[in-house]
C-alpha cells in the first residue's frame, strides 16, 4: 500500500512540475482539480441523502395510509385487517365507479401487501385477521394462508359470522383461531356449478352459432349441453382443488387427513362444534382475542385497523 501511495505521490509531483512551466498543463491540472472535487462531491451527496441517514426512504409504517386507515392512532402495537366478502385474487381497476361490480369482495393481492407491511413495521409485535366471507376463488383463499404461515409475526384469526370456504383456507393458517359460538366456519369443499341455458334458449327461440377450435374450447358454456365427457373432465379438477384444500386444512391445523375428510363434505358448523373438530381453538370475540394477545406480546395490544 505504502510503494502504490508513493507512486501517486510521485505522479502528481511530476504533474505540478510540468504544470507550473506550461500553460497547458496548468489548464488541464486545474481541470482534473475541478471533476475531483465534483466527484467527490457527487459521492458524498449519494451517501448522505440516497442511501444515507438523510435519504427520505421510509421503515413501512402502519397502517398504510388509505382512505380506510386508522390513521388517528400512533401507538399501534398490532395490524389489524379485515377479510370481508367474496376473496378474489385481486380487485379490478375498472371496479370503483362499476355498480355491476360487487363491492363486497377482497383481492389477496392487497392482504398479501398488508401482512407484509406489518411484517416489516417494527412496532408491530402480531396482527389480527378479522373474517367475515363465505368465500371466494381456491387461489385467493390458497395465497392468504400461506402469507399467514409465513409470517414472521404472530396472526391470530378472528372468524365473525362466517369463515367458510375459501375463507377458511385463508385463516386455518393462523397460529390460534377465534370464532363466537354462533359463528358457521368450514364449507370445506369445491364448486362450479353453473346454471344450462339450453332448454330455455329453444323456448325462447334462441340458436347457437358454435364457432370454436379445440373439442373442448366451448367446455362450460352455458349455452351448449355439457356432456359426460366434458363433466368427468370438470370433476377431475374439482376433485384435485378440493384434495388440495383438506390437504392445507390438515397441516395447518395439525388435523391427520383421514380425519379432516370426515367434516370436509361441504356443510358448515356453528363455533362450539368447530372447535370439537379442532376446526377453531377458542371461543369468543375480539375482547378475547386482546386478552390473548396481551399474554402473546406482553403488554395492551393497540389494534389498528386497515
Amino acid at each position: 500500500m505504502k510503494k502504490i501511495y508513493n507512486k501517486i505521490n510521485e505522479f502528481w509531483l511530476k504533474c505540478r512540475q510540468w504544470s507550473n512551466s506550461n500553460i497547458l498543463g496548468y489548464l488541464i491540472i486545474g481541470v482534473v482539480k475541478v471533476i475531483t472535487i465534483t466527484a467527490i462531491g457527487l459521492l458524498l451527496f449519494y451517501a448522505l441523502f440516497i442511501i444515507g441517514p438523510f435519504s427520505d426512504k421510509e421503515t413501512p409504517q402502519w397502517p398504510p395510509v388509505s382512505d380506510s386507515s386508522d390513521t388517528t392512532k400512533d401507538n399501534c402495537t398490532v395490524a389489524g385487517i379485515n377479510i370481508h366478502g367474496l376473496i378474489m385474487d385481486y380487485i379490478p381497476e375498472h371496479a370503483e365507479g362499476d355498480p355491476g361490480f360487487n363491492y363486497d369482495a377482497v383481492g389477496s393481492e392487497n392482504i398479501l401487501y398488508l401482512i407484509k407491511q406489518a411484517n416489516e413495521d417494527p412496532k408491530i409485535k402480531a396482527l389480527v385477521l378479522e373474517i367475515d366471507s363465505t368465500g371466494g376463488f381456491p387461489v385467493a383463499g390458497e395465497e392468504i394462508s400461506n402469507a399467514v404461515k409465513n409470517s414472521v409475526k404472530p396472526i391470530v384469526g378472528l372468524i365473525r359470522q362466517d369463515g367458510l370456504s375459501a375463507a377458511y383456507w385463508a385463516v386455518s393458517g393462523a397460529d390460534k383461531i377465534f370464532a363466537s359460538k354462533n359463528s358457521t366456519v368450514g364449507s370445506i369443499g369445491v364448486t362450479q356449478t353453473y346454471l344450462n341455458n339450453v332448454e330455455k334458449n329453444k323456448t325462447d327461440g334462441y340458436t347457437l352459432e358454435q364457432l370454436s377450435s379445440g373439442k373442448f374450447k366451448d367446455s362450460g358454456n352455458p349455452d351448449i349441453a355439457l356432456t359426460k365427457e366434458e363433466k368427468d373432465l370438470f370433476m377431475r379438477d374439482v376433485n384435485i382443488v378440493y384434495q388440495n384444500f383438506i390437504e392445507a386444512v390438515s397441516t395447518n391445523r395439525n388435523i391427520p387427513l383421514d380425519e379432516v375428510k370426515k367434516f370436509a363434505d361441504g356443510s358448515r358448523v356453528l363455533g362450539e362444534k368447530a372447535k370439537e373438530l379442532g376446526m377453531i381453538d377458542e371461543i369468543g370475540g375480539i375482547n378475547e382475542v386482546e386478552n390473548y394477545l396481551e399474554k402473546k406480546i406482553g403488554e395492551k395490544p393497540e389494534i389498528c385497523w386497515q
